[in-house]
């Protein structure tokens, strides 16, 4: 390990600081280029940055980070959207609940530099198996691009929408005698026809489904008439839209100012406010 990232862990422990190790050696470059052995490594580091700090403060809190990262073989280039970067990430986060220590992989770091199809579907498969295989806490999910090399607010509110659908998959689905619903497929037999009207059908509505904040589930001729959207577009506005309106006030003014007193925070706390004129 590097002395100084040594340094920093010891005084954070010493403040009270919780600390979040990361390990990410890269397969085919700074571990080996066979996956198992990249995860061996990878959380082997892990382990060792845990017990370096329990021998500084035993039972200190820590999530663990193991992320292996993967090379693209032909250039030497890390590349976080591959199919290989997903799989070994879900089996560190594996591994790492195997030993029952709070868990942290990196998925979501597409290869794409816009938030196009590439990007779609490269974070959507390694945040899904991250997600699945248990992981506690999936880093770099949303707004990420080009390799971990930029973040696009447009990307975040896009993101956002795949991580609350995800999100869904991980709670499953829950069966038990009123779930599997055969007193109301008879009612509905016997009844209307259909499910919609049912007392089950409005009250699930919400607790059942999930609804995205930006997908466009419109048919398309009511797409068309609404202008043809791209998502793209649609995340540009709503990003303005956010920058613009939400603006957080749970810190307390009287806070803030001995904040500013202590640290050379640049942006006034009036730009903060609404009708500041910045967007």
């Amino acid at each position: 390990y590097g002395c100084d990232n040594s340094e920093v862990c010891v005084e954070s422990i010493k403040f009270g600081a919780p600390v979040w190790v990361v390990m990410a050696p890269q397969a085919g470059a700074t571990a080996p280029a066979a996956l198992a052995g990249s995860v061996v490594q990878s959380v082997a580091e892990a382990l060792a940055s845990l017990l370096m700090i329990d021998m500084v403060e035993p039972g200190f809190p820590v999530i663990v980070g193991a992320w292996p990262f993967v090379s693209d073989l032909r250039t030497g280039a890390f590349t976080g959207g591959s199919g290989e970067e997903a799989v070994v990430s879900a089996a560190a986060a594996q591994m790492l609940n195997f030993y029952g220590v709070p868990s942290s992989v990196g998925a979501g770091m597409t290869d794409a530099k816009l938030p196009d199809c590439q990007a779609g579907y490269e974070k959507a498969l390694a945040v899904a198996l991250a997600a699945q295989a248990g992981c506690n806490n999936v880093s770099e999910s949303a707004g990420m691009l080009g390799s971990l090399m930029a973040l696009s607010l447009e990307s975040m509110v896009i993101d956002n929408d795949m991580l609350g659908a995800i999100l869904r998959t991980v709670r499953g689905i829950e069966v038990n005698e009123e779930t599997l619903s055969y007193h109301v497929m008879e009612q509905v037999v016997h009844g209307e026809g259909h499910f919609l009207r049912t007392e089950q059908t409005l009250e699930l509505m919400r607790s059942e489904f999930e609804y995205p904040a930006l997908a466009d589930r419109r048919t398309p001729g009511e797409w068309e008439a609404g202008g043809s959207p791209d998502i793209r577009a649609m995340a540009a506005e709503r990003v303005k839209s956010i920058l613009s309106t939400h603006y957080p006030e749970y810190i307390d003014p009287a806070v803030d100012a001995k904040i500013r007193d202590r640290f050379p925070i640049l942006l006034p706390a009036e730009a903060m406010r609404p009708g500041n004129g910045r967007w």
